[in-house]
């Protein structure tokens, strides 16, 4: 098709709204425009075709021949574009809410609560994507992301979901009764580390030590770190949200904790957001108590 040959879209679609309405007044009203203003696009589109559409003979406009013919094609065309528009809008808004988030906090925090957004919502479906890995957030895939830090990423929005410091803690067995640890003394403990992430070996290394030659350092799925942190199985960095509980029972040990204002955020584009999505994230915040 060459579209330098086309005219304006614009006339086009005041042409057929008048060839739908049969009046001039009633296709501005249609279009939101004046009846002026269809008036002349639809000379503007005789002029670019080089053709008579209507017939201004009578008392009222009414379509040539030709003009008849065109007014056939574009509804068509326009019914076409109408239809497909409808069917991609309804199939993005089916599409299910695409959160990516990190393991631990999945299993931590967001799965025990799902049952109640499930009840509340059994229209929104949910895809959880609970991996460590950043990912992009673009249209058709990741809508939201769940993440850890203090919330000044560049080039999203993020707000605020769970305020939590990130603590060193190990089970009480482990330590063997001692509760005042070195950096260095801790290095030669094994250590559960989140597979994807180094924020265990970055902690011991911000602290001028390494992993001791025989501790040993299990790298794991983020929902199983914390069993075997309860396990007695190694030295961990997790927010001290998901182990408030074991830290308060005793079965765990706060070691270290890091005085950085951090916690989870809402991390999203500035994309238009689906309405599931926008019902997703209200409920987010309610579960954490931040409405």
């Amino acid at each position: 098709m060459n579209w330098l040959k086309m005219p304006p879209l614009a006339s086009l679609r005041a042409f057929s709204a008048f060839a739908e309405t049969r009046n001039v007044v009633q296709a501005g009203a249609a279009l939101n425009v004046s009846h002026a203003a269809i008036s002349q696009q639809l000379r503007a589109l005789e002029k670019h075709l080089g053709i008579a559409l209507l017939d201004r003979s009578g008392k009222s406009m009414v379509l040539t021949p030709e003009g008849e013919r065109l007014a056939r094609a574009l509804h068509l065309g326009f019914g076409a574009i109408g239809d497909a528009v409808a069917d991609l809008t309804q199939s993005r808004q089916d599409r299910p809410v695409h959160v990516s988030l990190t393991p631990s906090f999945a299993a931590s925090w967001l799965m025990p609560r799902l049952p109640g957004f499930q009840a509340a919502h059994p229209d929104i479906q949910l895809a959880l994507d609970p991996s460590p890995e950043v990912v992009s957030l673009s249209p058709g895939g990741v809508d939201l992301a769940i993440r850890y830090g203090s919330g000044d990423w560049p080039g999203i929005h993020s707000e605020l979901l769970l305020q939590s410091p990130i603590v060193i803690v190990a089970a009480r067995e482990l330590l063997g009764g001692k509760t005042s640890w070195t950096p260095d003394e801790l290095s030669q403990l094994p250590w559960l580390e989140e597979l994807g992430t180094t924020e265990a070996t970055s902690w011991l290394y911000r602290r001028g030590v390494e992993h001791g030659p025989s501790a040993g350092r299990i790298l794991l799925p983020g929902n199983l770190v914390l069993e075997g942190l309860r396990a007695g199985q190694g030295v961990t960095v997790t927010a001290r949200h998901f182990v408030e509980q074991d830290i308060e029972a005793g079965r765990i040990v706060e070691l270290y904790q890091e005085t950085e204002n951090s916690g989870y955020h809402v991390v999203f584009s500035d994309m238009p957001m689906r309405p599931a999505v926008k019902t997703f994230i209200v409920w987010l915040r309610a579960q954490a108590g931040r409405m």
